[in-house]
């Protein structure tokens, strides 16, 4: 029978053939600009938020004639206003992105 584990004899002899710290590039961790999370997630959300209402709404169906509101439209409506939300969010992260880029070339002249 096989078995999905490494044998631990390759495994010894592939550790002992590595070199120790130091080889290759080193990694310089740099980071986000302020603001890039909250435009990017507000983008998603602003994107995304419709198309689950329009996804929600059509699995709950058209309703009944003698509804007074339709749950088709409500989940559709809160789908847009959460959209719209995230596209609120989206253009405060544009924006704080848009002051520290803009900041950094004021200082750099």
């Amino acid at each position: 029978m096989t078995s999905a584990a490494p044998d631990p004899a390759v495994t010894a002899s592939v550790d002992e053939d590595l070199d120790g710290p130091g080889v290759g590039r080193p990694v310089v961790l740099e980071p986000t600009p302020p603001g890039m999370w909250r435009a990017l997630l507000g983008t998603a959300v602003g994107v995304l938020a419709p198309l689950l209402g329009f996804l929600v709404g059509g699995s709950f169906g058209a309703g009944t004639v003698g509804d007074s509101v339709d749950p088709m439209f409500i989940s559709l409506f809160i789908g847009i206003v959460i959209g719209g939300i995230g596209v609120l969010v989206a253009l405060s992260g544009g924006a704080r992105l848009w002051r520290y880029f803009h900041r950094q070339d004021a200082v750099e002249s």
